[in-house]
């Protein structure tokens, strides 16, 4: 979906009128009609607060242009799962478990690996391969190869 669609689409379902979003937004009726046109698109601080005012995530509202993944852990982020700043935005680089209330969960590598050789070992995969293929993972996200957005 393109950002034209999903606005119109997020407006619908939280029930506003056009007019309704302009007042939440502090913008005219006429810069929500051209974002529902496709004449144009919220620029960066609205995009802010349409994600606050609808809870989704920035790319959710530009059409997911990219696959965004936790630089932690490497979970593929939704909007359910991406984690939140202490003031409530979103924080595309890492999912809820990793990153909770402006804090990383995880310090060191063999921590999270603890936790991944715990709950995702079983009859097909030995604990020891679930250690060495997370290890060899995790090492190429930003978190733990020193590149933290």
């Amino acid at each position: 979906m393109e950002t034209k669609e999903i606005l119109l689409a997020l407006r619908k379902q939280h029930q506003l009128t056009q007019d309704e979003l302009a007042e939440k937004l502090f913008v005219t009726r006429q810069a929500v009609s051209r974002w529902e046109a496709g004449e144009t698109v919220p620029n960066t601080e609205t995009l802010k607060l349409l994600s606050s005012l609808f809870d989704v995530s920035i790319n959710t509202l530009l059409g997911s242009p990219r696959a965004l993944i936790c630089q932690c852990c490497g979970m593929p982020l939704e909007d359910t799962i991406i984690s939140k700043e202490p003031d409530g935005t979103f924080n595309e680089n890492y999912c809820k478990w990793c990153y909770a209330d402006g804090q990383f969960v995880y310090h060191n590598m063999d921590d999270l690996l603890d936790y991944l050789e715990q709950h995702m070992s079983n009859e097909q995969w030995s604990a020891q391969e679930v250690r060495a293929y997370f290890k060899e993972q995790l090492a190429k996200l930003d978190y733990w190869s020193g590149k933290q957005p």
